[in-house]
C-alpha cells in the first residue's frame, strides 16, 4: 500500500510539473523523455533524477524550514515523506521497502510497521529541519531508516529466541552503517536518516516485543501452572524507558522548531553527520 501510494504520488507531482509548460515560458533547456508529453522529466542539469523541478516539489509540500517555521506550514513534516525528487530516487526507496518492510510487516502485521514508518519519517522531518535551513527535503528515507532502526531494536528486544545472535546483530549493524556512512556524502539529508532510525528503534522496543515463549498456550493455565506475565521484565523496562524518551524527543524538537531555533548552534559538530568535506566535494543544503 505504501509502495502503491508513493508511485501514485509521484505520477500526480509529474503530471501537475508539466515539464514541457514552463520550460517552454522560460525558454532554457530540453525536457528528458519528451514523447511522455507533460509526464516528461527536468532537463537533467536542472534534476539529474528524472523528476520534476525544485519548484513544483516545494509548492507540493516538500520540507523547507522557513515555511515551516515562518509561514506555520507544519503539515510539510508529512507530505515531505510522500514526495521523491526523481525516478532513480523513488525505486531506490521503493525496493528498500519492499526489502524491508515485507518481512516486518509478516511478523508483525501492517498497523505496527505502518506506524513505525510514518511516525519515524516524522523523526527524519523533525531532526531535518532543526539543522537545515537553505534549502528543501523530500524523500521516504527517514521512514526507511526508522524500518533499520526497529530491525535492531527488535533484534535486542527479542533476543533470546534468535539462534544465530551475533550473526544477525553483525549483520544488521553492518547494514545500517553502510547506509549511514552514504548519508555523509553531498546532496544527502542524512539527518533525516538519522531521525527515522533513532525513532525506529525506540519505537521498536514499543511496538515489537514477542510474548514469552509458551504464553499463548499457557495464559489460560490456572495460577501456578502458567506464565504469570506476557512479557519479560527487560522487556517493560525497555517499553517504558522508549516511551518516555518518545514524548521528550518530540516535544522538544517541535518547541525547537516553531521558536525558530536552529540545531547547528546548539551542536556545533553535528553538521558533520549529513556531509564530511572532502577536496572532491564541498557541503551544501542541496538535500533527498
Amino acid at each position: 500500500m505504501f509502495v502503491v501510494a508513493n508511485v501514485a504520488v509521484f505520477i500526480v507531482v509529474m503530471y501537475i510539473n508539466n515539464c514541457p509548460t514552463h520550460l517552454h515560458t522560460r525558454l532554457e533547456g530540453k525536457c528528458v523523455a519528451r514523447f511522455l508529453g507533460r509526464f516528461s522529466f527536468e532537463p537533467l542539469k536542472d534534476n539529474p533524477l528524472f523528476g520534476p523541478s525544485s519548484a513544483t516539489l516545494e509548492r507540493l509540500g516538500a520540507l523547507e524550514w522557513t515555511k515551516v517555521v515562518d509561514k506555520h506550514q507544519g503539515w510539510r513534516l508529512i507530505t515531505c515523506i510522500w514526495l521523491h525528487a526523481g525516478i532513480i530516487h523513488l525505486l531506490a526507496n521503493m525496493l528498500s521497502l519492499v526489502f524491508i518492510g515485507i518481512r516486518l510487516e509478516q511478523q508483525f502485521g501492517f498497523v505496527r510497521i505502518g506506524v513505525v514508518y510514518l511516525l519515524s519519517g516524522f523523526g527524519g522531518s523533525l531532526l531535518s529541519s532543526l539543522f537545515i535551513r537553505n534549502n528543501i527535503s523530500v524523500g521516504a528515507s527517514g521512514a526507511l531508516f526508522g524500518l533499520l532502526g526497529s530491525m535492531l531494536s527488535e533484534l535486542i528486544t527479542n533476543w533470546s529466541i534468535y539462534s544465530n545472535k551475533a550473526a544477525a546483530l553483525l549483520t544488521l549493524l553492518f547494514i545500517i552503517a553502510i547506509n549511514l556512512a552514504i548519508g555523509i556524502l553531498p546532496h544527502v539529508d542524512n539527518f533525516a536518516h538519522v531521525g527515522g532510525f533513532l525513532s525506529g528503534f525506540l519505537l521498536g522496543f514499543v511496538l515489537l516485543p514477542r510474548p514469552q515463549y509458551g504464553w499463548p498456550e499457557r495464559r489460560n493455565v490456572p495460577s501456578g501452572g502458567g506464565v504469570k506475565s506476557k512479557y519479560k521484565a527487560h522487556q517493560y523496562v525497555l517499553w517504558l524507558v522508549s516511551v518516555v524518551l518518545l514524548i521528550v524527543g518530540f516535544t522538544v524538537a517541535l518547541v525547537m522548531l516553531f521558536k525558530g531555533e536552529n540545531g547547528n548552534d546548539r551542536c556545533h559538530w553535528c553538521h558533520y553527520l549529513s556531509c564530511v568535506p572532502t577536496s572532491r566535494w564541498k557541503c551544501n543544503d542541496n538535500n533527498l
